[in-house]
């Protein structure tokens, strides 16, 4: 009886412990201090260390019970990636739940090889400032909206925008502009990239398909990149997609300086907004013969130097 007795009243003990510790969590870290802050979460962080930085801000008094709390009440799955204000003054709970909304900033991703419209589509769902003239400011910038993931403030105007991407481009092209081996202007070269994006799919391709461009441009042979026409060709509708996967024979028949089925030379402007990856390829394209290349069912291209070896690649990966 009494070894009964003594258990009960640890495990009243410990409740009321373990109340108290939960009750305390709920508190606001510091309620006489009203100044805000701005605390940033960044895209991907879980709901642990999130707990961690608003503990380490002194913005929650537990990060445990903040866990805990989320985890029960499903809110773990509405918190955004953002910036939002906050202060030591509000109580756990209403720190958790303004995570879920009111953020002051939005991270927005650009893949590499997206153009302009699908940059302003991204922008129209993400950004709530976002108007539909933007669109003709995105594609005035072709090219020069590096791809890469932004915090956007959501009140922002097109020009904003505009000039961090550009600011990030200009800042990556130049850190490896020293590795230039072509003869091309930064303009030319941006035109180059933005191809070499969309027709590879993997690294290792794309110095020999811009090796395969320039020794095209040497010669002074059609370029024949479906990418360009595709760009030429804009939104289908059937395939809800700004880019036409099945080209056909009347597609590359379009009236267009991007058609460089019809035209010599580079289009007049990038086709779509490149990664690094692609810039580099651009300014030091391989060293090669190649004129041709064929694309497999899984992207990886096999390179020739005469039409006889490019039919043989078509014959031999057709079905591969």
């Amino acid at each position: 009886m009494k070894r009964f007795l003594i258990a009960a009243i640890i495990l009243v003990t410990l409740a009321i412990l373990a109340f108290a510790w939960w009750q305390n969590g709920l508190l606001a870290a510091n309620a006489s201090n009203q100044s805000p802050k701005i605390f940033v979460i960044k895209q991907g962080e879980g709901v642990r260390e999130i707990a961690n930085n608003l503990k380490s801000q002194g913005l929650i008094k537990d990060p445990v019970v903040f866990f805990i709390y989320t985890r029960l009440n499903g809110i773990d799955k509405q918190i955004q990636a953002g910036d939002f204000r906050l202060n030591s003054s509000m109580n756990m709970v209403d720190v958790a739940n303004s995570l879920t909304h009111g953020m002051l900033d939005i991270w927005v991703t650009i893949t590499e090889g997206l153009r302009a419209d699908e940059i302003a589509d991204l922008l129209k769902e993400k950004i709530p400032s976002y108007d539909e003239s933007w669109r003709a400011t995105l594609r005035a910038n072709e090219g020069y909206l590096f791809p890469d993931t932004y915090l956007i403030p959501k009140d922002a105007d097109v020009d904003l925008i505009i000039t961090l991407m550009k600011n990030n481009f200009e800042e990556k092209y130049n850190s490896v502009k020293n590795t230039k081996t072509t003869a091309l202007t930064d303009t030319q070269t941006l035109i180059v990239a933005s191809m070499v994006e969309r027709e590879a799919r993997y690294a290792q391709d794309r110095p020999m398909v811009a090796s395969v461009i320039m020794n095209r441009l040497n010669i002074g042979m059609a370029l024949q990149i479906d990418a360009a026409v595709q760009y030429a060709l804009g939104y289908q509708n059937d395939a809800k997609s700004w880019w036409k996967k099945d080209l056909t024979f009347e597609d590359l028949k379009i009236n267009s300086p991007y058609n460089t089925y019809k035209i010599s030379g580079l289009p007049p402007t990038a086709i779509s907004n490149p990664g690094l990856s692609a810039i580099e390829a651009a300014l030091a394209p391989s060293k090669t013969d190649y004129l041709y290349y064929y694309s497999d069912k899984q992207g990886h291209l096999h390179f020739a130097t005469t039409i006889e070896g490019h039919n043989a690649n078509i014959k031999k990966y057709g079905n591969q």
